[in-house]
């Protein structure tokens, strides 16, 4: 069996000692051996690929993993260069056992596991679990599961890459170090089932900070003014104007006296186009998507999480079942930090933009987008349908509702990545303003008199506008804006057509009181934005990161916010303390920079764990010495144990939270946990409760179900129908809707922030 250190990292597979005797065995068992094995895994895999490949090969499912650390000890020795246990989980035991008879009987062994570093580990442990000999492996990648690229595959196969197999084994030792080696400490001076790791744990240090800076935040008060303005005789059209300037400077306007002072001298004043600016500009698609990029969209227009993201895009990658074609895969494969586009897919993509929109739609050549995600794995391609003429709408009758929304984002984002720029048109209208001129009957000054009045006017105001020219990519996607970015006020604004020196009439002013606004509080999506732009964790890690810190109870999401609890800042603050490398975020960057050196053959395994590990050691030992205890109070519910009297209270389980007796052990009584949204149910009165689906999806029923079964999957508003009197609920981020009768209300008419 191979173990990491005793040879070198290197492209295919340690040869070792036979002695000839054994030698001639091994010929002898090679000769008797016929017919072709492909090991994949997962059974929806196995179909795609086994359809390809025809009946010349058997194609067979590991389900995953097949080896492993033992979960009952640290399974890492450190005193041996970081030699790893593993065994094959008695789960997994049956399907060992059948891979190895199926091993026995093949010539050839193809391990067609996923492209990326895991895929590589689990070829690896599948060679070593099911005792594949070296003479008949054959490690195979594709990065989408067609015809063409599968033949390509299996033209090409290669020897299994042991440097890709050392970084993964690295990643999965380091992570397992600093879980067993910190989470018992949690255990003994917090509570039971708490956990940290190397990466969850910066992620949860993230959103707690986060949290601390908005509850130390004091918002300030500011003020703007806004003039509407219109061309004179005619007054029509209008437009709007923002101050920008007084007497050369920045307007800065801190409260409402000094506005309002501001105010009353522009009602007096003469309005003057000092400068009107007309030009083009062009906006360029956004790159198709990559593993961040497709979380981060999914979360923004379809409400999906991270991990409901993972999960229908595997099922895209693995195959659906096409009527007439068999089992197809209709997208590439799913985890990936490149941008990268095979030749073939864009020359496909531009036969079907030329087809379907023109050519004025293609760019002049194929575009090459730019791989911003710190440490891409460049020989991976982007995420794109297998063939951009299987349309959404063609597929939309063989997929979920998931898959086909999933699907149709994929595409779009995809064909518009190989489309032309889109082209706007832009104006830009400055007007100056003074209550000292004496052009009152004027409607057009000379070039003298412009030029007088423009050496320093007291008011600059500023109108921009632009409007689409030329759509370009824009007719078939555009990325959606993220929950926290500032509006275009600048899109689709059309500005009269005046000129330098025109004088324009005041319609009115327009003063506004602001308040400045504390960091928004981390969505999905923009905590995988920053988990990347930090690079940290990899495609594969942002989904389970996300997922860990919400089911270990230290993060919850409120309204698609990201907050940690009392339990995630009593963790963080710990784990911070004792161990301030672990959760550093430069720290935990270069930590994966290295990985990606050893998975390109550039640095050993073993030197970079030791230089890990041995101050960590160092730092475990003394937060054994040091760590305090700390409790974390039973929150009351105010409620009494139907049982036996005492306060009812509510506690973390391996499922989350539930309630139960103060009284435990002598009583043992629970209940459900229930998260009350403060609006009573529109058909018995009693509490909206918030409730999960076996999916985890949100929905809202009664908390005095069975006996009221009233649910909704929108989130009911405490504010009733103006028109019925009847419950509201969230239509989407503009529109809420009467259950009764209908009524559709604006949300920024509601008092209450839902968002």
């Amino acid at each position: 069996m191979f173990r990491m250190g005793a040879t070198p990292a290197h492209e295919g597979l340690p040869k070792p000692a036979v002695k000839p005797k054994a030698k001639r065995k091994a010929k002898n068992n090679a000769k008797k051996r016929k017919g072709r094995l492909v090991i994949v895994e997962s059974p929806a895999k196995a179909r795609t690929v086994g359809k390809f490949l025809g009946r010349d090969y058997v194609v067979k499912a590991s389900v995953g993993h097949v080896r492993d650390l033992l979960r009952s000890q640290l399974s890492v020795d450190p005193e041996n260069d970081f030699a790893p246990k593993y065994r094959v989980p008695k789960e997994k035991r049956q399907v060992v056992n059948e891979l190895k008879a199926a091993v026995k009987n093949a010539a050839e062994v193809y391990l067609a596991t996923d492209p990326d570093r895991e895929g590589e580990a689990i070829a690896w442990h599948l060679m070593e679990a099911t005792g594949i000999d070296e003479e008949q492996v054959r490690r195979v990648v594709f990065h989408e599961i067609t015809k063409n690229a599968i033949a390509d595959a299996f033209a090409h196969p290669r020897g299994i890459d042991m440097n890709r197999v050392n970084a993964q084994q690295a990643r999965r030792i380091l992570d397992r170090l600093v879980g067993y080696k910190i989470s018992p400490l949690l255990w003994r001076n917090v509570r039971g089932r708490t956990s940290a790791g190397r990466v969850q744990s910066v992620a949860l240090r993230l959103i707690v900070e986060r949290e601390r800076e908005i509850m130390a935040f004091v918002p300030e008060e500011y003020w703007t003014i806004e003039a509407e303005l219109a061309k004179r005789i005619s007054r029509r059209p209008s437009f709007v104007a923002k101050l920008l300037k007084i007497l050369g400077e920045k307007a800065d306007l801190k409260n409402e006296s000094d506005t309002h002072l501001i105010v009353e001298e522009l009602e007096r004043a003469a309005y003057v186009v000092a400068d009107v600016r007309r030009g083009q500009r062009k906006r360029k698609p956004a790159p198709p998507f990559i593993t961040s990029s497709m979380q981060q969209e999914a979360s923004r227009r379809l409400g999906f999480t991270a991990r409901r993201t993972m999960r229908t895009a595997q099922q895209l990658y693995e195959g659906i079942e096409l009527d007439g074609q068999g089992t197809v895969g209709l997208i590439t494969y799913m985890r990936t930090d490149s941008t990268h586009v095979a030749a073939v897919a864009q020359a496909e993509a531009r036969d079907f933009i030329a087809q379907r929109y023109g050519e004025d739609y293609l760019p002049s050549k194929p575009p090459q987008h730019k791989t911003r995600a710190k440490g891409a794995q460049e020989a991976h391609e982007a995420i794109r349908p297998t063939s951009v003429f299987r349309e959404p709408s063609a597929v939309k009758s063989f997929l979920t509702r998931d898959q086909y929304r999933l699907y149709t984002l994929i595409w779009q984002r995809f064909v518009a990545s190989q489309m032309a720029h889109a082209i706007y048109d832009t104006m830009s209208i400055d007007v100056i303003a003074d209550s000292e001129w004496q052009i009152a009957d004027s409607r057009v000054l000379s070039a003298d008199q412009l030029a007088a009045i423009s050496r320093r006017p007291k008011y600059l105001f500023r109108a921009s506008g632009s409007r689409v020219k030329f759509p370009g990519f824009l007719a078939v996607y555009e990325e959606a804006r993220d929950e926290d970015a500032t509006p275009d006020e600048e899109a689709g604004k059309i500005l009269p057509d005046l000129e330098a020196g025109e004088v324009v009439d005041l319609v009115q002013l327009m003063p506004e009181q602001h308040f400045t606004q504390p960091p928004p509080r981390y969505t999905e999506a923009t905590l995988v934005r920053t988990l990347e732009e930090y690079g940290i964790g990899r495609p594969s890690t942002y989904a389970p990161i996300i997922s860990t810190i919400q089911d270990r109870g230290y993060v919850e999401q409120r309204d698609r916010r990201l907050r940690p609890t009392e339990l995630g800042f009593i963790v963080n603050d710990l784990v911070v303390k004792h161990f301030p490398d672990i959760v550093d975020v430069g720290f935990t960057a270069r930590m994966e920079g290295d990985l990606d050196l050893i998975a390109r053959g550039k640095r050993e395994w073993v030197p970079v764990l030791r230089e890990f590990y041995e101050p960590f050691e160092q730092a475990v030992k003394l937060a054994e010495q040091t760590m305090e205890k700390i409790s974390v109070a039973d929150q009351p519910t105010g409620e009494k144990c139907e049982k036996c009297g005492h306060d009812m209270i509510i506690k973390w389980g391996r499922y989350g939270k539930f309630i139960a007796c103060s009284n435990f052990p002598t009583c043992r009584n629970t209940k459900p946990y229930l998260e009350k949204i403060g609006v009573a149910c529109p058909e018995c009165g009693g509490d909206l409760v918030e409730k999960r689906s076996r999916k985890k999806r949100i929905f809202y029923g009664c908390s005095n179900y069975p006996e009221c079964n009233f649910v909704s999957w929108k989130k009911p508003l405490p504010q009733p129908c103006p028109v019925c009197g009847g419950l509201l609920v969230v239509k989407n981020k503009q529109w809420a809707q009467c259950i009764n009768c209908k009524e559709q209300v604006a949300m920024e008419k509601l008092s209450e922030r839902v968002f």
